[in-house]
């Protein structure tokens, strides 16, 4: 939820921080994802300014933790990637040497592109996204932080500073906010993130582990798109993905109250017959994992973004997605 203070009156209209604002007629945390993503930038911009002294300390505190999980082992070819200094742990991390495959937004994107259209709510850019934005309800279930390394092919696999991700998911239920019955009018399990320079392409989100629904692998969407200016038109998207969960995980969670019809649907299908992942099981998306269905996960992806080649995904298709 986004919090301002009273804009400031100036004689070309009201104002922010200096930036005026894209709806004068309207509160500040009224003005959009545009807005919100000028006013973080700016924020950050001032911090970098200050990196050298105390204000490095800020930046290094509000960092994303890396995970130091080990990555599941995958049968694609793989680089070896020496972790920059800022990491928690000394060990080389298996980097996949292929792109993220793209994949459908499915039917529920929230991005404009299917009626609903999140990504213009002041709000939307946020780490925790388990609540619906300015209030409403909070999505219930089993924690799970997950964050996504981007990586930059072009330039060699640099860490992809700048890029912002927008992600979203079903609840325990394995509804939709913004389009199935009953929550047409929640937000939640939907956000975006923006890469920091020094986060080595690292996003993260707080949320709940997603229950699984007939005829798919339980899963998180996610878009990436080049800067965060362009979030705001689902066809700036530079790739469109998805990240699935893996089974012991899925299991373990689906077995506690609140993910009713879960485990039967997973019973009911596999990653090599899922109608996204099967075309190779998913060797990919599959996240590694960490944690446990008692005290929560914790998910992390590595996802290669190849900028010279243009981006397939994003359409529906048929079938749940």
């Amino acid at each position: 939820m986004s919090t301002f203070p009273d804009p400031t009156r100036t004689p070309d209209g009201p104002a922010y921080e200096g930036r005026l604002l894209d709806r004068p007629e309207e509160e500040v945390v009224d003005q959009g994802a545009p807005f919100d993503i000028r006013t973080l930038m700016s924020r950050r911009t001032v911090l970098s300014l200050v990196g050298l002294g105390a204000g490095g300390a800020v930046l290094a505190a509000c960092a994303p933790v890396a995970s130091n999980a080990a990555s599941t082992a995958s049968p694609m070819p793989t680089v070896t990637s020496t972790p920059s200094p800022s990491a928690t742990s000394a060990a080389t991390t298996a980097v996949p040497a292929a792109e993220i495959p793209d994949e459908t937004a499915g039917p529920y994107p929230g991005d404009g592109s299917n009626g609903p259209d999140a990504l213009t709510d002041s709000g939307i850019v946020r780490q925790d996204i388990r609540s619906s934005i300015g209030g409403g309800t909070t999505a219930s279930g089993v924690p799970l932080t997950f964050s996504l390394n981007i990586l930059d092919m072009a330039p060699g696999d640099a860490p992809f500073a700048g890029v912002a991700v927008y992600a979203w998911h079903c609840n325990a239920a394995g509804g939709y906010s913004m389009y199935s019955s009953g929550i047409e009018d929640e937000t939640y399990l939907r956000g975006v993130q923006v890469a920091d320079a020094d986060a080595d392409g690292r996003v993260s989100f707080t949320s709940i582990f997603p229950g699984c629904y007939s005829g798919r692998w339980p899963h998180i969407h996610f878009e990436v798109y080049p800067t965060a200016a362009d979030v705001t038109d689902s066809a700036n998207a530079i790739a469109t993905s998805q990240i699935a969960l893996p089974q012991s995980a899925c299991a373990a969670v689906y077995a506690t109250a609140g993910y009713d019809g879960s485990a039967q649907n997973l019973a009911q299908t596999s990653l090599s017959t899922d109608n996204v992942f099967g075309d190779d099981g998913g060797a990919l998306q599959i996240a590694a994992m960490t944690g446990d269905a008692a005290s929560g996960y914790t998910a992390t992806l590595t996802v290669r973004v190849d900028t010279r080649t243009a981006p397939t995904g994003g359409s529906m298709g048929a079938g749940p997605r």
